[in-house]
């Protein structure tokens, strides 16, 4: 049987429409700073593509190309006209490798608690807030549009991390907002920082529009326009592959009812994630167990975001959402794509309840 892969939220396969531009565009070696007629050409293809994801992605203000979401997540955090940090206790850890003294607020009930945030906002000088929109690990949202207006009136800068839900929900009402093209069927090392306008960050010089070094990777750009030109969000807010006639939506819906019955869990969103992230709890088998049977039975899941799953460390996510040490240690990580069909999904439900009943 063919291998099925469903490990979507570390990196989703690329779009033939993505593997079609970037070859193209590999025939366009100039670099798109160079004044002469190739430069203007490759410039041109540049400002098109940049043009085409905004507006793929519904953005009206500013976009600076970036080598992937964790440098995103860098220059807003360093380059922003504000020196104080606040961060939820659930953001992926390269913001807390890029802000590691930052204030932390917690969340409850699985979502950010606005009550001490609005008490760290009021205690001290206006603030970057860091506040993811989709976790990854587990698929739970964050009221990001709420939050905005609370952060903005207290005179703050409002940084939404958007690698998981961008393509798959409408962005959210952030003041800058970091996107990751590997997510989303474009290639990897290409991201990109949105921003409401150019005056939120302190510019360093060199290309894009001053704000980051190093020529830009066209044919990686050209790529990720080609996949973002691919989004067609439809309702109720979720893209196309969700709501195709296979019954997908249905099927990941009817995982739960067979595994709850067999004693597995999971780890419950709060209603305004997305679906295409599912973290499950197995009674009796640690996830390293699980990963390697479902492994040699031909499912590539994983046990948490792909920056620390090799690592035997707890998840800080599951620790701040409030999942029990020994919960969070038979938690895998099933995540849906473009590709994902109704057939996988059943499938893997059948392995799940082999394993468990092994």
């Amino acid at each position: 049987m063919p291998r099925i892969y469903l490990d979507h939220a570390a990196t989703t396969p690329m779009r033939p429409e993505a593997k079609a531009a970037m070859a193209a565009a590999l025939e366009r070696w100039a670099n798109p700073s160079s004044p002469h007629a190739e430069g203007r050409a490759a410039r041109a293809a540049l400002e098109e593509a940049r043009a085409r994801i905004k507006a793929a992605l519904g953005w009206r203000g500013e976009l600076i190309f970036t080598s992937g979401a964790s440098e995103a997540l860098w220059i807003a955090l360093n380059r922003a006209k504000l020196k104080r940090r606040i961060v939820s206790a659930v953001e992926h850890d390269a913001v807390f490798r890029v802000a590691p003294d930052a204030e932390v607020t917690p969340v409850r009930a699985g979502e950010v608690d606005r009550v001490a945030l609005g008490e760290l906002l009021a205690a001290g000088s206006p603030a970057v807030v860091v506040l993811q929109h989709v976790n990854s690990e587990t698929g739970t949202g964050q009221p990001v549009d709420v939050v905005a207006a609370q952060v903005r009136a207290s005179g703050g800068i409002l940084v939404s991390d958007c690698a998981q839900s961008a393509g798959k929900l409408p962005l959210p009402d952030a003041d800058l907002v970091v996107v990751s093209a590997h997510k989303l069927g474009g290639p990897p090392g290409i991201g990109a920082l949105l921003m409401r306008d150019f005056g939120l960050l302190e510019p360093i010089g060199g290309h894009e529009f001053g704000y980051r070094q190093g020529t830009e990777n066209l044919p990686a750009i050209l790529g990720f326009a080609a996949a973002a030109s691919t989004i067609r969000y439809v309702p109720p807010d979720v893209v196309d592959w969700l709501s195709r006639s296979e019954g997908i939506a249905d099927c990941i819906l009817d995982l739960e009812y067979p595994i709850q019955k067999a004693g597995g869990g999971f780890i419950a969103s709060n209603g305004i994630g997305s679906p295409h992230i599912v973290a499950i709890e197995m009674p009796g088998k640690s996830a390293a167990a699980q990963l390697i049977r479902f492994d040699a039975m031909g499912f590539a899941v994983s046990a948490g975001s792909a920056c620390s799953s090799g690592t035997l460390k707890r998840s800080r996510a599951l620790a701040a959402f409030g999942v029990d040490e020994d919960t969070a240690a038979r938690t895998i990580r099933v995540s849906f794509g473009w590709t994902t069909t109704k057939q996988e999904i059943e499938a893997f439900r059948d392995a799940w309840l082999e394993v468990a009943g092994a």
